[in-house]
């Protein structure tokens, strides 16, 4: 290889944690900048208007800047685990969910000093907390019938959603620990624990910016 896939990504987004993911089954060798997104590198903003973790820089210069279509980029190269074996439509309909409506509902239950200047940093919106269960709540029920959301093994559902509810489960921590998703609560701690995710969850120095500032 003349040159080495680039990726640019930021530990803790549940997009670029299921990006990593999908990086590392397929055994694709890259190179990780860590970025802190409100201090974003030069080239990072170059190679995608976007601006956003992930993207990656493919060793022949085309870019993805969406995490769950990196995650298909790599899978289409290497899928060791079956990942892609499940139905697609059906599974492209669970990760839709948690990508947008269940995505908004969380970004404002844990971000709600952003919308709302009588509240203080920190504090939390019950009501999109609650809109957001409706929805685990499905999740649930799937989980309540089979081990994985998509049967009897593991998925790239599986593997694109639970980044997405182990955020939402860190908000108010006390409060997920109460059994309201007893098979979800197991779902996730198994995922919480798979090699697969405890690797990429190895922390990077920071990627210093080689473009000379003005």
């Amino acid at each position: 290889m003349s040159a080495q896939h680039i990726l640019y990504s930021f530990r803790r987004c549940p997009y670029a944690m299921r990006a990593r993911m999908g990086l590392k089954i397929a055994d694709i060798d890259y190179e990780h900048r860590e970025v802190l997104l409100r201090d974003k590198p030069t080239e990072m903003l170059q190679a995608s208007p976007k601006a956003t973790v992930p993207i990656i820089v493919r060793s022949d210069g085309k870019v993805i800047d969406e995490s769950f279509d990196i995650m298909l980029w790599a899978l289409g190269h290497n899928d060791p685990e079956d990942w892609l074996a499940p139905d697609m439509g059906a599974m492209l309909g669970l990760i839709k969910t948690i990508e947008e409506p269940f995505a908004q509902h969380q970004f404002r239950y844990k971000y709600a000093s952003f919308f709302d200047d009588s509240l203080k940093r920190g504090d939390v919106n019950i009501e999109h907390r609650d809109a957001a269960c409706i929805i685990l709540g499905d999740y649930e029920n799937i989980l309540a019938a089979s081990p994985y959301l998509m049967g009897d093994a593991p998925s790239l559902a599986d593997y694109a959603i639970f980044p997405f509810i182990r955020q939402f489960a860190a908000v108010e921590k006390k409060w997920w620990d109460k059994p309201q998703f007893p098979h979800l609560h197991k779902w996730l701690a198994y995922f919480l624990e798979v090699e697969i995710f405890t690797s990429v969850m190895e922390k990077y120095p920071l990627f210093e910016s080689q473009v000379p500032t003005a």
